[in-house]
């Protein structure tokens, strides 16, 4: 089948699922139909606002289907008339069985891990978070439970030592996006593999998973190792953030979010959470095997800033722990 003939409903939200919609509209695929999240209020003065996949979708006068609900039947009715042989879903809900099985092919889904490693909702945050070198993108095909589906292909990306989720949620995007089209491009002449997440990993494969994030889980734990904790920073950053409280005797503590940071791994016999300082240029923070350097935070009710402008603002920071 020709490529324009074969037509595709796209299902996304956010700027991780723009990058794949625009590759394909580039390259000249029939995209009849855009499913996004309801426009909704939001920042401080609760505007409306649009996704990035709305915006993008209209800039191309793309046909937009918007629903709070997936089984109302005007949706339902909305989608089926669209009459696709394929969707696709990056970075968007989960669907009923009755939406993701409606196309002649059925629909496909790019999820931001190898799998089955770090099936779930937040699998970039995670990969770092737990110390992985590698991570990568994956297409498979939806089924009833959730990032299980028969994998069509996967494409590893590397994590380096200081890559915060910022820089690999970019990475991802961009390699996600050109595997999206080489799917796409499989389906349409009809060569592609399905193969069974129990084929890829064997019984002794330790299966990570990537859990919802909440903020109980951002709170640093200075008790924690070097590594653990420079691994937490920045598989948090820039969102939602790791964050932690520096205290001072008989005063409230001080909520910080941490954004970057730096290791120093070096034998001593600092108390943990210990600060040292020269009140001017740097700040680190005494954990077991080493020092924690922060190079950038953000004080509750601030903006976030280089150690430098916090240290000029905050003169008289070795009177606090953490």
């Amino acid at each position: 089948m020709n490529k324009k003939d074969f037509r595709i409903v796209y299902m996304g939200t956010p700027d991780f699922a723009v990058e794949p919609l625009k590759l394909l509209i580039e390259n000249e695929y029939n995209i009849v139909g855009v499913v996004t999240n309801p426009d909704k209020p939001a920042g401080r003065g609760q505007k409306i606002q649009e996704s990035a996949v709305k915006i993008y979708a209209k800039s191309k006068n793309l046909n937009i289907l918007q629903t709070h609900k997936f089984r109302d039947e005007a949706f339902l009715n909305d989608l089926k008339t669209l009459n696709a042989d394929l969707q696709i879903v990056v970075a968007f809900k989960m669907l009923p069985e009755i939406v993701w099985d409606m196309p002649r092919i059925g629909t496909f889904n790019l999820h931001a891990s190898l799998l089955p490693q770090y099936r779930g909702a937040a699998p970039i945050n995670w990969a770092i978070i737990n110390g992985d070198n590698k991570t990568g993108v994956t297409t498979f095909f939806l089924k009833h439970e959730i990032d299980t589906g028969n994998i069509i292909f996967q494409e590893e990306v590397n994590i380096n030592e200081n890559d915060n989720a910022g820089v690999i949620h970019d990475k991802l995007m961009h390699t996600g996006a050109q595997l999206v089209l080489k799917t796409v491009d499989a389906i349409i002449e009809n060569d592609f593999p399905q193969i069974n997440q129990n084929d890829v990993s064997s019984s002794e494969t330790i299966i990570k998973h990537a859990p919802k994030i909440f903020k109980n889980d951002c709170k640093i734990n200075w008790q924690k190792d070097l590594n653990s904790i420079h691994n937490l920073i920045r598989g948090l950053s820039p969102y939602p953030a790791a964050w932690t409280e520096i205290k001072k005797q008989e005063e409230n503590p001080i909520q910080l979010k941490i954004f970057k940071t730096e290791k120093e791994s070096k034998k001593h016999n600092n108390p943990i959470g210990t600060i040292f300082t020269d009140t001017k240029t740097y700040m680190k923070i005494a954990v077991k095997e080493g020092f924690i350097i922060i190079t950038e935070l953000q004080l509750a009710g601030k903006k976030r800033m280089v150690i430098t402008e916090f240290l000029r603002g905050f003169q008289k920071i070795n009177d606090y722990t953490f």
